[in-house]
């Protein structure tokens, strides 16, 4: 049975979660950084569920692959800001979800791989 809505991707509710657990995160940061590294990792996190969603809604298996290629470049965004992040002393070490983005890397790549085999 295919899939009828990108949110029975199991992949984009991971990277919802995750966006959640990012939003909650960067609203730790100092108050100069608003408009800085905050507002810059809130932007890369919410890209990803977003183009899971936009590639799923488009016609082609191709344009799909692509928009999860960007969704992947999206989080790896994600995990240098948090690098930054934890660096500059706004978020210690141990909050940055570590596993929670290479799971979600693991399905990105895994979908990709199905993708392109079909």
């Amino acid at each position: 049975m295919a899939l009828k809505s990108f949110k029975e991707l199991i992949v984009w509710q991971k990277s919802m979660d995750l966006c959640e657990e990012i939003y909650r995160l960067a609203h730790s940061f100092p108050a100069s950084e608003i408009y800085g590294l905050s507002a810059q990792l809130k932007r890369a996190v919410i890209s990803i569920p977003s183009n899971i969603a936009e590639g799923f809604s488009r016609n082609s298996t191709k344009e799909f692959i692509q928009f999860l290629y960007i969704a992947n470049g999206s989080l790896s965004e994600v995990e240098t800001q948090l690098d930054l992040a934890a660096r500059l002393n706004f978020i210690e070490e141990e909050r940055i979800p570590i596993e929670e983005i290479k799971h979600i890397r693991a399905m990105l790549t895994g979908l990709i791989k199905s993708l392109k085999n079909k």
